[in-house]
């Protein structure tokens, strides 16, 4: 099987513009049954003024993955699984990546805490978060197990 056709997507972000507070619809990826997730940031164009535009909580905070055993759990930090620093207000259109070995010893569910925009001038910062497993038990069959809407092959 060609290795993109053994992966499974998710938006937990869904894209939008955020100015001066959170991100709206932020949600988990369940990873059962997977050997690795990479938390994929995508930015698009931000307004904001010099320093840092996207962060977990806070505009100054590097974005980081928290884990839980259940949906509505305490979620606590996955240990080494946060960007560098916060995503600076010159770093537009870019992608960033977090990968997770989901063979070592972690919570079922994993999400982005809190992602969050600092002010801009008028319109502050575009972001999306895609989840995307890969090595799984067994591999999806279909577009809805690939967390797709609509799979074409040609």
């Amino acid at each position: 099987m060609i290795p993109v056709q053994e992966m499974k997507m998710a938006i937990l972000t869904p894209p939008q513009l955020k100015d001066d507070g959170d991100f709206a619809g932020n949600t988990y990826i369940d990873t059962q049954n997977w050997g690795h997730l990479r938390i994929l940031f995508i930015t698009g164009t931000t307004d904001v003024a010099a320093g840092d535009a996207i962060g977990s909580t806070a505009e100054g905070t590097a974005p980081f993955v928290e884990e839980c055993d259940t949906v509505g759990g305490a979620y606590t930090a996955v240990t080494d699984a946060a960007l560098a620093d916060s995503i600076q207000h010159d770093e537009d259109d870019s992608l960033f990546a977090i990968d997770i070995d989901l063979t070592k010893t972690h919570k079922r569910y994993m999400r982005v805490n809190a992602p969050h925009s600092a002010a801009g001038a008028v319109n502050g910062s575009n972001l999306t978060i895609l989840g995307i497993l890969s090595r799984p038990s067994i591999g999806p069959s279909n577009a809805e197990e690939a967390g797709l809407t609509e799979l074409i092959t040609a």
